[in-house]
């Protein structure tokens, strides 16, 4: 069977905790554009979410596990597909032979040294096939097997990619008053 064919819709709620400095557009990615992540070079649009808020406040806090530093916490609706679970075993094993070199990769290291990160490569490979984006498990510090990220290459305002930020009152857009 064909990667493609075991893709997913997902339907409901994600969480994303960013930088305040980005609250004006949480629908952009271009803080991924321009520095890159796990899974998306320098050059490609990521959105990385989580399917807990739990979890991206332990994403959002990387580095910082001690020492909280301020963020936003924001909710979207989502519509998307075809997405490829990488939390499925055997969907990894068919995706790379060896998984535990994908997932627990240095790939910040690996970026800074100019190696090839191999989530980049596999990132790459499922975008060309077709998927939206991939849901995973959290390598961030403390994650459980509860914490699982949502990670959209490709995202608009509307089904079939829809992945819009829940802000019924406008308050991201909003100039906050001294």
């Amino acid at each position: 069977m064909s990667l493609l064919a075991l893709g997913f819709r997902h339907q409901g709620l994600v969480y994303r905790g960013h930088n305040p400095r980005w609250q004006h557009a949480p629908e952009s990615g271009a803080g991924a554009v321009r520095c890159g992540g796990r899974w998306n070079p320098p050059g490609l649009s990521a959105l990385c979410t989580s399917q807990r808020f739990e979890t991206a406040w332990l994403e959002a806090q990387q580095g910082f596990p001690f020492k909280t530093q301020p963020l936003t916490l924001c909710t979207y609706r989502v519509d998307c597909g075809p997405m490829l679970d990488l939390c499925d075993p055997a969907i990894r094993q068919q995706v790379h032979p060896d998984p535990e070199d994908w997932l627990h990769e240095a790939w910040l290291e690996k970026a800074l040294l100019g190696q090839p990160v191999i989530a980049w490569g596999i990132a790459n490979r499922l975008i060309a096939m077709g998927f939206f984006g991939i849901r995973v498990p959290s390598q961030a510090q403390g994650a459980t097997q509860r914490d699982i990220n949502m990670v959209f290459w490709r995202w608009t305002k509307r089904a079939p990619s829809m992945v819009r930020v829940i802000d019924d009152e406008h308050r991201l857009h909003r100039r906050v008053e001294a």
